[in-house]
């Protein structure tokens, strides 16, 4: 077993500077608006570093039960500026193991289990570790993503994509598509378009107060990154939007919208087009298309999302997923089960509905 580390609750303020979107105080303060409690913490080993953040969500199961995650976290160094490319570390197991027992004394004594979403680069196909460690019945963040390298110049950037893709960026335009800037005001239309996509793809969404104080917070908050929402129309009409998150770094594309109607314009393509312009703008090194299926499999509910983000000629990263600890192992094997029946329903039966 590690020994040699060290856990210290801190204010949420000292983690605000992780360059990880879901490790920083803003984030914190995201989750908090759908009833989430956070925890922030400096970890520290004399070989692996000191004062490192780490940011622990609690969210409650019922009146007497809760768990804690752990998202994008741990990371073992407190620099994560030239891409999300944790290496996966050799101690990673034990680590997980004890870093859980000095969670335990902060956390609330109803916390079930403790749930990590792992940042750091998955290259193997077995199993990765042992009880009492297991895999999460269900994912939280995507555990594959499309990263692009936006660093060479845009001609170079084009180059590396498919060639369906440079077509549907430069058809968009050549048809008429505009990409603009939309003021936070125009939310609400942006989230019409939103449950209209939430409807034909069988999507689950938050309502729409959550995305409005997504922004607020953004102007509010000291240290938040930038939020972005971005336009595309077609002689004023509002074809597809999306948000867009710049931080450090990198940009994430966070949330997507698209009409029915006219998707032959291919105001999708346009908007990452633009979004991608704009991360070079602020000095961005990536960005982060934010999840994909694992493998390109046709019957996949999600192969055209696939083809969609892996058009744009990026680095296709797999992290581990969600692993959790349990602290009442009789209490975490009900969840799991259930959670299990859920996430079958959710990701399987109901992406096969079709929309009546």
């Amino acid at each position: 077993m590690i020994s040699g580390f060290t856990l210290t609750s801190v204010p949420l303020s000292e983690i605000d500077n992780h360059s990880v979107l879901l490790q920083t105080g803003f984030w914190a303060a995201v989750k908090s608006l759908s009833g989430q409690t956070p925890f922030a913490f400096h970890l520290s080993h004399p070989q692996i570093g000191q004062n490192i953040p780490l940011l622990v969500l609690v969210r409650k199961l019922g009146k007497k039960i809760s768990l804690a995650y752990v998202p994008h976290g741990p990371l073992l160094s407190s620099s994560y500026e030239e891409g999300p490319f944790a290496p996966f570390p050799a101690v990673g197991e034990e680590l997980l193991l004890r870093l859980s027992e000095l969670l335990r004394e902060y956390l609330p004594k109803s916390t079930v289990f403790i749930r990590y979403d792992l940042p750091w680069i998955n290259n193997t196909t077995g199993p990765l570790f042992k009880k009492p460690l297991h895999k999460a019945a269900a994912a939280i963040q995507p555990e594959s993503t499309v990263i692009v390298d936006i660093t060479p110049n845009e001609d170079d950037i084009l180059a590396v994509m498919k060639s369906k893709t440079r077509y549907n960026i430069k058809l968009a335009f050549r048809k008429g598509v505009t990409v603009r800037e939309a003021e936070p005001g125009e939310l609400p239309d942006w989230y019409k378009l939103y449950e209209e996509t939430a409807e034909r793809d069988r999507i689950t969404i938050h309502d729409f107060r959550y995305y409005k104080e997504l922004f607020v917070l953004a102007e509010s908050y000291q240290d938040a990154p930038e939020l972005k929402l971005l336009f595309a129309e077609l002689e004023e009409e509002l074809l597809a939007g999306i948000i867009v998150c710049f931080h450090k770094k990198g940009a994430t594309y966070l949330f997507g919208a698209s009409s029915n109607e006219k998707r032959n314009f291919m105001p999708n393509y346009a908007l990452q087009w633009r979004a991608m312009e704009l991360a070079k703008e602020r000095g961005c090194l990536w960005y982060d298309l934010f999840g994909i299926p694992p493998h390109a499999e046709k019957g996949h509910p999600l192969h055209g999302l696939y083809r969609f983000k892996t058009g744009f000629g990026g680095s296709v990263l797999h992290r581990p997923g969600c692993w959790d600890v349990p602290l009442k192992p009789a209490l975490y094997s009900g969840y799991k089960a259930a959670e299990k029946a859920r996430n079958y329903y959710f990701k399987t039966i109901r992406k096969r509905q079709r929309p009546t």
